[in-house]
């Protein structure tokens, strides 16, 4: 059925509510933190090399600007059109890690090939699994969570696979650990087997050891002490406990941590979270968590809210997405797991994931909105 013919169905057929303001305001808040956060994280590290520490604003509200129109374009755009082209869209985003991981256009940084582009033109494309991979569920398990189907692998299995493979050889083993976790929610949500997802995660402590890289290994060596490299490997985690610490319970104040003066290298990405507990403390801390609850808390009465099962799996999986990555980042700051490479959704500084999670919110805001069946009038042509 064509975009135009469903979308005069839908017009006719119902009336749409307003979508949920209170999520928005969530989001807002939190990305005026992650506006402020970078700034205070970035400005020295920009001075020390040279460079005008306002551009590092201008480039986030950049960013901002343009997760901002796609937000709008795709909280006015019905999901359940957007659900047609999953397929389509899923190929496109393994063309991309094709491209990253076996043309010239792949950008490695820090060892590890997860960047496509040239020059300052660069995002990652991995970014886009997220929203792909809900997407693929939400059509996938609309009637059964059965994962047997032939035509479920044909055609909504195989290229997650395909996906989680690319982004495994990147390496980005981060990224697939949270694609695997947000489609073991959306399984087990859509009547899955409680036992096959107990046994995958017992496997997967027997076995990930053997397939993890040395760095992996490594990271996870450390995690347990620190103190076995402390000026190397351990320094981050040394470095970040450091910050918390110094934070206390009320932070030392916006633009005053001292872990951002050369001591916390992925300050602004990786540790940002460590970075503002310095500087606003526990209950600073405890704020931002609470955001995010209340992301999620709202993420949740949106998919229980909706009128169907797809919309219903596809709200859960982008909340889920968003929300395991947050705990993922701030649980690495905090020394409470291993390493990951996770940013902080809106928190962080960077283009592609920011961009990206506000046009996940654009979804959800659409998903939101409540289709109230529209009273059939006297001679008013169906159709």
């Amino acid at each position: 059925m064509s975009y135009q013919r469903l979308s005069k169905i839908e017009s006719s057929k119902y009336i749409l509510s307003p979508f949920d303001k209170n999520l928005l305001i969530i989001v807002i808040f939190l990305i005026v933190v992650g506006v402020i956060s970078t700034f205070s994280a970035m400005v020295p590290k920009e001075i020390r090399e040279g460079i005008n520490p306002i551009g590092i604003i201008l480039k986030q509200l950049m960013f901002i600007g343009i997760g901002t129109f796609g937000m709008l374009f795709f909280s006015k755009k019905s999901y359940k059109q957007l659900l047609q082209y999953a397929v389509p869209f899923a190929w496109f985003v393994v063309i991309l890690l094709v491209f990253v991981k076996f043309t010239p256009l792949g950008v490695t940084v820090n060892g590890a090939k997860r960047w496509l582009g040239y020059g300052f033109l660069q995002f990652q494309p991995s970014e886009l699994a997220k929203p792909a991979i809900s997407m693929l569920l939400a059509c996938a398990f609309c009637k059964d969570a059965n994962l047997l189907d032939p035509i479920k692998w044909k055609r909504y299995f195989f290229p997650i696979i395909c996906m989680l493979g690319l982004i495994f050889l990147q390496p980005n083993l981060s990224m697939v650990m949270l694609l695997l976790a947000t489609g073991s929610v959306l399984y087990l949500c859509a009547g899955g087997s409680k036992l096959l997802i107990f046994g995958s995660v017992i496997l997967a402590f027997v076995i990930g050891p053997f397939l993890m890289h040395d760095y992996q290994s490594s990271r996870v060596a450390i995690w347990k002490n620190p103190d076995i490299d402390p000026r190397g490997a351990g320094f981050n985690i040394i470095q970040s406990t450091i910050a918390f610490v110094g934070g206390g319970l009320f932070g030392e104040g916006f633009g005053n941590s001292k872990q951002k003066l050369g001591w916390l290298p992925e300050g602004h990405t990786d540790f940002i979270f460590a970075i503002y507990a310095e500087e606003f403390g526990f209950i600073g801390c405890v704020l931002l968590i609470i955001l995010f609850i209340m992301f999620i808390h709202r993420g949740l009465l949106i998919a229980s809210k909706s009128n169907d099962i797809q919309g219903k799996i596809l709200a859960l999986g982008l909340t889920a997405s968003i929300g395991i990555q947050a705990f993922l980042n701030m649980s690495v700051a905090s020394a409470m797991i291993p390493a990951t490479g996770v940013t902080l959704p809106f928190i962080s500084y960077g283009g592609t994931s920011l961009v990206i999670s506000m046009c996940m919110i654009g979804i959800l805001l659409n998903i939101s909105k409540k289709r109230i069946t529209r009273i059939q009038v006297y001679g008013q042509q169906n159709y």
